[in-house]
């Protein structure tokens, strides 16, 4: 498969390896103000939406839960432009996109995860080309643990031995309980809780292939049909873990600092980390269409491309808890769907 470029846009070192390295050269630029989400601020190059012709008719999304309140808050946003528009949003995982675009049951396939090899083929075959992957935004994937639980820090050596029965991450034993990690007391012997998603999510792919080195899961892993019912489930179990993205943070539940191994520094899942590239498991947030190369987009799915493309949209991503597309990101998006990049008419600061 294609190598794509995956989930964070890094500021000064690149991710790890895999399905989504940034090299040096394609690093871009991002306007990083503050650590903490609630301080977060859109690249001041990204400019305000700028409505076309109007437009009216009717679009649907199938695809990722973990992008389902996005597309919600896209679509509000948008229709406050065009309120003759109806967009229905339909989040069952990013498996459900592919064949949904395919089939021309969706105009808009939203996956926490690139699509494979196979499914893309799938949409050759029928189509002649490819479908178009659009990056929208960056998540951070969190390793949550119930706010109680006194772990520091994980590696993702370790993260891999208590979710795979492979343990391809090199760990030298099985994690089981609390005290494999280290801890005494009242957590030495209890056993380690395992939540995750189901197999039909891009974030259980995603996870999978990243902190479990591409190893198979355990089987006591309770799968979740959403990502908040993930983190529902380490919120009520206190001796409980489950992976989810940061949007999905409540104050139930803490987000485990994360190295990418043993010998490595652990770093919090937050936002100069995710764009640094210190953070080891961040992701870009796709969104696939079918264009037919050489072919301009019709009126209503360009002008909503173009909306999440913008100033607004990218207050939508940072709104729902996710981090905004760096302003070189985003004009590569732009010009590559045959957008005009917009002007800042509004100075941020």
């Amino acid at each position: 498969m294609k190598k794509q470029l995956t989930a964070a846009a890094a500021l000064a070192a690149a991710f790890l390896a895999g399905a989504a390295t940034l090299t040096a050269a394609q690093q871009p630029e991002a306007s990083v103000q503050d650590a903490s989400y609630g301080a977060i601020k859109i690249d001041a190059k990204i400019g305000k939406y700028q409505p076309g012709a109007p437009v009216s008719g009717s679009l649907k999304s199938i695809g990722s839960d973990t992008m389902n309140n996005m597309m919600a808050l896209w679509t509000e946003g948008f229709r406050k432009f065009y309120p003759n528009v109806q967009i229905e949003v339909e989040g069952k995982g990013s498996a459900t996109a592919p064949p949904a675009l395919a089939n021309g049951t969706a105009h808009f396939g939203p996956m926490s995860r690139p699509i494979k090899a196979e499914e893309s083929d799938a949409f050759e075959k029928k189509f002649g080309y490819k479908p178009t992957e659009v990056r929208t935004s960056v998540d951070v994937l969190a390793v949550y643990v119930h706010k109680d639980n006194p772990i520091a820090s994980l590696s993702l050596e370790q993260v891999d031995a208590i979710f795979s029965k492979t343990r391809k991450g090199g760990w030298e034993s099985d994690v089981t309980t609390w005290g494999d990690l280290g801890l005494t007391g009242e957590w030495a012997d209890k056993p380690i809780s395992l939540y995750g998603r189901n197999s039909a999510s891009g974030t259980y792919g995603y996870f999978k292939e990243k902190a479990l080195f591409k190893g198979d899961y355990k089987d006591t892993v309770k799968e979740q049909a959403g990502s908040s019912a993930v983190v529902q489930g380490v919120a009520s179990d206190k001796y409980g873990i489950g992976y989810s993205g940061i949007g999905y943070k409540t104050a139930d539940v803490r987000a485990v600092a994360l190295a990418k191994n043993a010998k490595d520094k652990a770093y919090e899942a937050d936002m100069q980390n995710a764009y640094s590239g210190k953070y080891p498991i961040a992701r870009f947030l796709l969104l696939y269409v079918n264009q037919e190369p050489g072919k301009s987009f019709d009126p209503l799915r360009a002008e909503f491309l173009s909306y999440i493309l913008s100033a607004e949209g990218q207050e939508a991503v940072v709104k729902d808890g996710y981090l905004p597309l760096p302003y070189n990101v985003l004009a590569k998006e732009r010009e590559k769907l045959g957008l005009a990049l917009l002007p800042v008419t509004v100075p941020q600061n």
